[in-house]
């Protein structure tokens, strides 16, 4: 963790009003919704989970953490059959069938959610997930014991479809692949190669694998590119640089891709952008991305601006300690596709539980005592 920085009240006092969003809303199942009060967003999605039970975990909310895990491991055991029938699938040369392919989001009680009209084939998440179970067992001591079984299914299952196109981040662009989805993938299997929790050997082999790819499609100009054969960013592109460390966080390859972002997605007083082109809500900028970039700013020593990242997302908390999912008095890329959004689901998701996520994870980056 960086030298303490900030030491702001205001600050400690955000951070604890994160962690009681978090922990407040937290179905008894150990599922965090992604927003409670949002029609859409009351699912749990492996993505979105992972950071906030990161942020539990480093909040002090252990339970919290262990039960959202046990969650995540009930939902891959309890579906061991599919994973296999993908497995078998992927081996003999032959596409899955779509309804074997796992959801990205499942319902608070683990079922899928059945057919809402909504794309759901991302597999980013499950690589998230290893990621951050491998941090909280290492960070409180954890036994892995009970989770070997769904690590097992989980590594086969990404090893088994890391390199099919599939919707991204943002659950868009689903012909491609993704620089983020390849990202989480391979820091998720890393991860638990690094910590002894992978026996087989898969998970490392297919680091090699997408490390491999990453370098003949997955660059442009010297940085990391939103998808193979792009030429553009995307601010999920971040977390390849921290926590994922797909590439050397100090490296050449991170500071391209850094600087590429900061140009193109980055505004001067601090928030991030998601894409260029994005119109969703008219393209705001994110507290979830000015969390991720505020933590790498902060892994590489760039302290000020990790500071600048947490007092903006700061500022666009609510009176009574909520943060949105979008910064709504922020820079749009494309503002006047903002009504069209609100008439159809209403004011952009508050809270978003993942943004408490990133803003925690952030506090703790700089030393905030909660």
């Amino acid at each position: 963790m960086s030298t303490p920085t900030t030491k702001s009240p205001g600050h400690a006092r955000l951070a604890r009003r994160c962690l009681e969003v978090i922990t407040g809303n937290q179905a008894p199942s150990g599922a965090y919704p992604a927003c409670p009060s949002y029609e859409v967003y009351r699912y749990s999605w492996f993505r979105d989970g992972s950071f906030i039970a990161e942020a539990a975990s480093r909040g002090g909310a252990v339970h919290s953490a262990d039960a959202f895990h046990r969650w995540c491991a009930k939902v891959v055991t309890d579906r061991a059959d599919r994973i296999e029938r993908i497995v078998a699938a992927r081996a003999a040369g032959e596409q899955p069938a779509d309804a074997d392919l796992l959801p990205t989001r499942y319902t608070l009680d683990g079922t899928d959610t059945g057919d809402i009209g909504w794309w759901d084939f991302q597999t980013d998440g499950y690589g998230t997930w290893l990621w951050a179970l491998t941090e909280h067992l290492r960070r409180h001591r954890g036994d892995p014991a009970p989770y070997r079984e769904a690590i097992r299914l989980t590594v086969g299952y990404l090893a088994a479809t890391w390199d099919l196109p599939c919707y991204d981040w943002w659950e868009e662009s689903k012909e491609h692949r993704h620089g983020a989805t390849l990202g989480a993938i391979r820091g998720g299997l890393a991860a638990i190669a690094g910590a002894g929790l992978d026996n087989t050997g898969l998970g490392a082999r297919t680091v090699t694998q997408i490390e491999s790819r990453v370098r003949e499609g997955g660059m442009h100009d010297g940085h990391l590119a939103k998808w193979l054969g792009s030429e553009a960013v995307d601010a999920s592109l971040l977390a390849c640089l921290t926590p994922f460390a797909s590439v050397d966080p100090a490296g050449p390859v991170a500071r391209a891709t850094l600087s590429a972002i900061e140009r193109d997605l980055v505004e001067p007083e601090g928030g991030v952008h998601r894409y260029l082109g994005d119109v969703f809500y008219g393209g705001g900028q994110w507290p979830v991305l000015a969390g991720l970039l505020g933590w790498h700013y902060a892994r590489v020593g760039r302290t000020d601006e990790a500071r600048r990242e947490l007092e903006w997302i700061a500022s666009h908390a609510t009176a009574d300690g909520l943060l949105p999912e979008q910064a709504p008095s922020a820079t749009l890329l494309a503002p006047k596709h903002l009504a069209r959004w609100e008439e159809r689901w209403g004011p952009n998701a508050t809270p978003l539980l993942w943004s408490h996520a990133m803003y925690l994870i952030l506090a703790h980056e700089l030393g905030v005592s909660i």
